[in-house]
């Protein structure tokens, strides 16, 4: 579907290939902007449509950071690969601005694409032998050159053409085919350029949806029926793109397309899916108004290619360098934690910082719905649960849970903890593995409440089990800013079956009104005085020099991240080696 910018074009746009010297446009950009415009035609293109005289000259950077998300109203431009960019545009009649992708070509090149399509079908049989999207975007390359003459520049030399044999095709997958199908497309260089990238973004990426996949801002693209596509982004929040759907019939079409071309189709009888996008990204997808009356909808909750480290966190102002000593403690000793919390509170991002603590030589497995969990470590077992289908039964995390325990693993991860397996973690915990795992629960009381009801019936006197309980939490900062922080670390100490209470001790506290940690369990912790240092050897006397251990390794940390590594596995690698040197 087209674009719709946020505002009127004008009807006339100057022709810049007169030259730069007879375009207006041309010496009121900055210079990092003009140059890009330059090489990016259509970045040039669009910045004559923008109202420059109304919202001013946008800014250009050529990376975006996260002090952007202090502008009131933000107009900048930044690339995301691809020779795409985004435009961050403010709308001063309500709270979200607007999110716009500049990309190759323009509506123009409906007529281009509807031409090449029809060539395509010549190569059908030879692009179905690709199996990876690397091979399916190599053939449909080559598939395009072969098909297409340049008429303004000379053409480069295809590959893999034999001598004598103009518009022949080999592909490296195997096959070839003659693209003599109604003739060849007659086009301009940068037509060329513009046609691959529409093609290759509609056959094997995911169509408009594809400059929101490529940027590594966003956290969360979704369509809640007839309407714009939202946006969470990690520096300007809540956004709206130009992506918009007005038509129901519009918005089915795409939904069958995306379901189709993730291998998970949807119909009127199994209405819902759940799904991981090739880049490990999570996708829901609700097909249908009879199931959602505003419309067929998704949602995409982007995947972050390398994860935040615990150092990233730390500077990021969600906890201390000194709380994430004490949870290097609890995860090296192999003791049982939940990160818990409620949605898009930062469990998982943490849960994965975390997993630089276990030891290098240890074998983990994970077990979960959707992969979201990143470890390190070599000998890492990933296994996800399969759903019903055609071809056999599912395969549920109950099953892959009770699995795992024969594979003598020294860490279980689970990925979100939600019904029945629950009970087989805790037994898990009882025999010697250490289990760590999510939990929606925005307190340690609702957690124990959960893990005690229906359906994951958890035995009360087995809850002691579970050693400590990180709470995390999206909060309104005082300055008024949105943020992540850890709201409490807690130990659980134990069940007592006269008053049928459970006691715990609150370790670590935020405090809400001036942003600061309290580390109210100093000298105080069970975990740390009565587990910890027993296994570190040190005596009863001196066990209360754990807490400078502690301290040690938060500085530890902290000396690292002041010397730049905050990258998960550079960190990875040089803790295993100061654990390998009895540093860490």
């Amino acid at each position: 579907m087209p674009q719709r910018l946020p505002f009127d074009a004008p009807a006339e746009i100057d022709d810049h290939s007169r030259g730069a010297a007879q375009c207006p446009l041309h010496n009121i950009l900055s210079p990092e902007l003009r140059e890009q415009a330059e090489a990016a035609p259509h970045l040039m293109t669009y910045l004559h449509k923008v109202p420059m005289q109304e919202y001013g000259v946008p800014d250009y950077y050529p990376e975006a950071n996260r002090k952007l998300g202090d502008l009131k109203d933000p107009n900048l431009i930044y690339p995301v690969g691809n020779n795409t960019f985004i435009h961050i545009f403010p709308d001063n009649a309500e709270a979200r601005n607007f999110y716009i992708a500049i990309e190759p070509g323009s509506d123009a090149m409906g007529d281009l694409l509807e031409q090449m399509e029809f060539l395509l079908l010549d190569f059908v049989e030879i692009l179905a032998e690709a199996t990876t999207p690397e091979e399916k975007t190599l053939g449909l390359l080559q598939a395009i050159d072969d098909s297409c003459d340049v008429v303004d520049a000379p053409a480069a030399p295809k590959p893999n053409v034999k001598d004598g044999e103009a518009g022949f095709l080999k592909l490296p997958f195997g096959g070839s085919k003659s693209g003599a199908r109604g003739g060849k497309i007659k086009l301009t260089q940068s037509e060329l350029e513009a046609l691959k990238y529409a093609v290759i973004r509609d056959k094997v990426g995911m169509g408009p949806l594809e400059p929101l996949i490529s940027d590594n801002w966003i956290e969360d693209i979704s369509c809640s029926g007839l309407g714009p596509v939202y946006i969470e982004h990690k520096i300007f929040k809540g956004l709206k793109s130009s992506i918009t759907f007005d038509q129901h019939e519009e918005l089915d079409d795409f939904v069958l397309k995306l379901a189709e071309k993730i291998k998970k189709p949807v119909t009127f009888r199994n209405p819902i899916v759940d799904a991981t996008l090739p880049d490990g990204s999570r996708i829901n997808i609700v097909y249908g108004g009879d199931v959602s009356k505003n419309g067929s909808n998704f949602t995409i909750r982007k995947f972050m290619g390398v994860p935040l480290s615990i150092v990233d966190i730390c500077n990021s102002g969600a906890l201390t360098w000194q709380m994430a000593g004490y949870l290097s403690l609890v995860v090296e000793e192999g003791l049982n934690f939940f990160v818990s919390g409620e949605t898009a509170s930062g469990k998982t991002t943490l849960m994965n910082a975390l997993m630089t603590f276990i030891p290098p030589w240890a074998k983990i497995v994970s077990i979960e719905d959707t992969p979201e969990v990143q470890v390190p470590h070599p000998n890492w077992t990933r296994e996800v649960i399969r759903g019903q289908s055609a071809q056999g039964g599912g395969v549920d995390m109950f099953s892959l849970l009770k699995a795992a325990l024969r594979q003598r693993p020294n860490m279980i991860i689970i990925g979100e903890i939600r019904g029945e397996e629950g009970n087989i973690a805790f037994q898990a915990m009882m025999t010697g593995h250490a289990v760590c795992a999510t939990f929606h629960a925005a307190t340690v009381e609702k957690l124990i409440q959960r893990v005690t009801g229906a359906p994951i019936n958890v035995p009360k006197t087995y809850v002691d089990n579970l050693n400590v309980v990180v709470i995390a939490s999206a909060v309104r900062l005082p300055n008024g800013k949105p943020g992540r922080r850890i709201l409490s670390i807690s130990e659980i100490i134990g069940y007592d079956p006269s008053t049928n209470s459970f006691s715990f001790v609150e370790i670590f506290r935020w405090d809400p009104v001036n942003d600061v940690f309290e580390f109210v369990g100093l000298n105080n912790s069970y975990i740390l005085e009565q587990r910890i240092a027993p296994a570190r050897g040190l005596s009863e006397k001196k066990r209360r020099q754990i807490y400078k251990e502690v301290d040690r390794r938060g500085a530890l940390l902290q000396k690292l991240g002041d010397s730049g590594v905050a990258n998960f596995y550079e960190l990875f690698k040089l803790l295993s080696k100061a654990q390998k040197q009895g540093l860490f």
